[in-house]
């Protein structure tokens, strides 16, 4: 089989556009948690989110696409032109025939679909959009296809939480294979609309945290109340390593193991017992062919809410037993929020760009240790370190688990 490695990187999150503003802020440890602007919460419980400052769709889109699609796809082709701007292919260099499109998420236009009913209901059928048939789930990898001429399959995975990371993993395994040469992988999601935003309120899955904005994400600390929701979208450019070898391309890191598994156990919570996250992260590293103690640094799905950061700590144990403690181990939703299904692929850029910098993004907003969260989540701020292999990994609803391995770079 193939070696595949990364060769661009893009992506439109709370904290700007574009992957230098990401990196720059998690390694600052700053925040993209601000009050929520789109709509009226005075209301709710929560009234905090991480909304993209500054994002312009007709920089990225023409005129006629951006009032036809959706947010999250608007986010979503965004990333993807700055992902293959940044892998730098020339016209020619990789047969377009051979490079597939596989993008995550969980949301999709479901905003749009619902403010789009109300307007139906409300104005009747001369205001309906004769493009609201193309809200389906799967015209992010489509509209990306078009916009770059990418003519390989282009696929759309929905497995909510976990939809980024899958998207990932699972073209990963076509160019690996040779069904591919290279791939535009990743996800986007635009959950923050008043209907979802007002269901996980009720559900009391959002922070109730009543101090600033920026502190409302607190992941693995004791005081944690609930995740973020917030938007984004992060795609990345993989290529089988010959191909980009004999083009001269940038390699930021390889891509090297994936593994995604099913608790069957409920339809929001996880499995305390952990025994199938830890089977995925088991079979990421049996794909990478890697031990345990080789993980140099773990991107946790780390949310914030009570039962999931218990729940990943044990699940570190089970992979890592007494080396769990000394693995490096940071939440990026303390920054971000929760991208949902794009989560797992920004994660997998900061993964990345961690391996790539040798520098560990620490985890924000731990003030109150948790009996239950006793691992080395790097609350003290960044810091330098090689970094030969990193896991990234992500959980989500319908018991779904995920974890990616990347690999330093081969010199």
């Amino acid at each position: 089989m193939r070696r595949v490695v990364i060769t661009g990187l893009g992506c439109v999150t709370p904290l700007g556009v574009g992957t230098e503003a990401l990196w720059s802020g998690v390694v600052a440890g700053e925040s993209g948690i601000r009050p929520l602007t789109a709509f009226d919460v005075s209301s709710y419980g929560c009234r905090v989110a991480g909304e993209i400052p500054d994002f312009r769709p007709d920089d990225h889109l023409g005129l006629r696409e951006v009032r036809a699609f959706a947010r999250y796809l608007h986010l979503g082709v965004a990333a993807a032109r700055l992902a293959w701007k940044d892998a730098a292919v020339s016209p020619g260099q990789i047969d377009s025939d051979r490079v597939g499109v596989c993008l995550g998420s969980s949301v999709a236009a479901m905003g749009r679909a619902a403010d789009d009913g109300v307007t139906f209901f409300q104005k009747g059928l001369s205001r309906v959009h004769p493009m609201f048939p193309l809200q389906y789930p799967g015209t992010v990898s489509s509209e990306v296809a078009i916009a770059l001429g990418l003519h390989g399959p282009a696929y759309s995975i929905g497995t909510a939480c976990t939809a980024g990371a899958d998207a990932i993993g699972i073209a990963f395994a076509q160019v690996r294979s040779g069904t591919m040469d290279a791939a535009i992988v990743g996800g986007s999601d635009a959950p923050i609309f008043p209907l979802l935003f007002g269901s996980f309120d009720r559900m009391g899955a959002l922070s109730n945290w009543q101090g600033p904005p920026e502190r409302s994400s607190r992941p693995f600390s004791a005081d944690r109340t609930g995740f973020v929701l917030s938007e984004g979208a992060g795609v990345l450019v993989i290529e089988a390593e010959e191909v980009a070898r004999e083009r001269g391309a940038r390699v930021y890191a390889e891509m090297s193991g994936f593994g995604a598994t099913c608790d069957a156990y409920h339809h929001l919570a996880p499995d305390p017992e952990g025994v199938q996250g830890a089977r995925a992260i088991q079979l990421a590293l049996e794909d990478a062919s890697l031990r345990p103690e080789d993980i140099d640094y773990v991107n946790a799905h780390g949310t914030g809410t009570p039962k999931n950061d218990s729940t990943e700590t044990t699940i570190m144990k089970r992979v890592f037993g007494e080396y769990a403690p000394r693995i490096p181990m940071s939440s990026s939703k303390s920054m971000l929020g929760h991208t949902i299904g794009a989560s797992g692929a920004i994660e997998s850029i900061i993964s990345v760009l961690a391996v790539h910098h040798g520098v560990v993004p620490p985890t924000i907003n731990l003030t109150e240790r948790d009996p239950a969260c006793d691992l080395d989540y790097v609350a003290d701020g960044a810091r330098r370190q090689t970094i030969g292999a990193a896991l990234s990994t992500s959980f989500g609803f319908g018991s779904r688990n995920a974890a990616l391995v990347l690999r330093a770079a081969a010199q």
